[in-house]
């Protein structure tokens, strides 16, 4: 693996959906003009087949290798993606979007309404994982790519490759779901509705118009982030990592104010992450996951699998309780029925949720062997076609 990585690079902007061309989403509402921010790494093939698409979490964005001036401030998959990693920017071209509804240059409820040139709110169109994925299509056919050699993501990112490749037979030659789901617990349901009545119940959400206010809902924000980082760590390495130490000080000081280790990390995840991220946002994309059921319609799904020539590598973590390998199973169990060519692997790893953002090697191995099979399957192809 290359220690360096990517050097410098640039997030791009691009408008993909306006003026008589508008997006229509699933539900039946319109929006009138989309930009979309993303990068590209690597170089695109004369014929276009190298190009792997990177599909991003919950909290997320396009920034996902790299860095923006300041080499110690990388993307957040940067360990998987790069010269001689897993997604080697040597042979594949990556490409990674902010998603449709985000806070990280990509049309979402803080954008403009065009009707009205104030910012959307709470007015911004209900979003589902479908959506998502229309936008990423746009994009890919604005950069001239055809059939993605392959489409990569975990959790909310990997919901979106398992849809795409159900809705869009013949786009994705493959496909590598990470610790996600295909249909959210009444566990993970609620903890998401716990993190949104605490953005709601803020008394500076305004009702989603706090835009250009002096205050936002930064604490209610700030314990959503709070609330789900704990279900992304697993107790492992919550013990390992802070154990029952004090902070700042020789002995325990017995108040309310942060006194362990693990209180003022927390603390420090819920400050950093009003600053990068939107209330609204988060509360869009939690209820785009929340009601995420692709395999729901058996007759649907049964046509849908039927027309499928995806291959799928499904990962889950041993760690991860949040998406636990049940999850995986369900998902690998629904593409068996269709006779659809999925390959599964349970990974060892102490992170929790978060396991897939980490530098596992045996997890690096897993993602670097698939791609190289499908690099493989994607070069005999044109001869088998062609009777070479």
């Amino acid at each position: 693996m290359s220690e360096s990585g990517l050097g410098r690079v640039e997030t791009q902007l691009v408008v993909l959906f306006d003026g008589d061309d508008e997006l229509v989403l699933e539900s039946g509402a319109r929006l009138t003009h989309v930009e979309v921010a993303y990068e590209t790494y690597g170089t695109l093939d004369a014929d276009g087949a190298n190009a792997v698409y990177v599909c991003h979490a919950l909290t997320g964005d396009a920034h996902a290798a790299g860095h923006h001036g300041d080499p110690a401030r990388r993307g957040w998959w940067d360990n998987l993606i790069g010269p001689g990693r897993p997604l080697d920017t040597d042979r594949f071209f990556v490409v990674c979007a902010n998603v449709l509804g985000g806070c990280r240059g990509t049309t979402g409820p803080a954008s403009p309404d065009p009707a009205t040139g104030e910012p959307y709110g709470l007015r911004f169109p209900q979003l589902a994982v479908g959506d998502l994925v229309q936008v990423h299509r746009a994009l890919v056919r604005r950069l001239g790519i055809g059939r993605l050699l392959g489409a990569i993501g975990g959790s909310l990112g990997g919901m979106q490759v398992l849809q795409w490749a159900l809705d869009h037979p013949g786009e994705l030659a493959g496909g590598l779901v990470v610790a996600a789901s295909a249909r959210l617990s009444p566990q993970n349901i609620a903890f998401s509705a716990v993190a949104r009545e605490a953005i709601m119940r803020d008394p500076d959400f305004a009702g989603g118009d706090y835009y250009g206010n002096a205050r936002r809902p930064d604490h209610g924000l700030a314990l959503a982030r709070m609330i789900g980082h704990i279900t992304y760590l697993s107790e492992e390495s919550m013990r390992a990592r802070f154990g029952r130490r004090i902070q700042d000080a020789a002995a325990p000081r017995r108040g309310f104010e942060v006194d362990f280790e693990v209180e003022s990390y927390l603390r420090y995840q819920g400050e950093s992450f009003v600053e990068r991220f939107d209330a609204n946002t988060y509360l869009y994309l939690t209820r785009a996951m929340d009601y995420f059921d692709p395999f729901g319609d058996a007759v649907a799904t049964a046509r849908k699998l039927a027309a499928m020539d995806t291959r799928f590598l499904v990962l889950s973590f041993d760690s991860d309780w949040r998406f636990s390998t049940e999850h995986a199973r369900e998902i690998v169990r629904a593409l068996e029925g269709g006779r659809v060519a999925v390959s599964f692997r349970e990974l060892s790893a102490p992170h929790g949720h978060d396991s897939f953002l980490m530098p596992v090697p045996e997890y690096h191995r897993t993602v670097a062997g698939f791609l190289e099979r499908l690099a493989v399957e994607a070069a005999v192809a044109p001869l088998v076609a062609g009777g070479g």
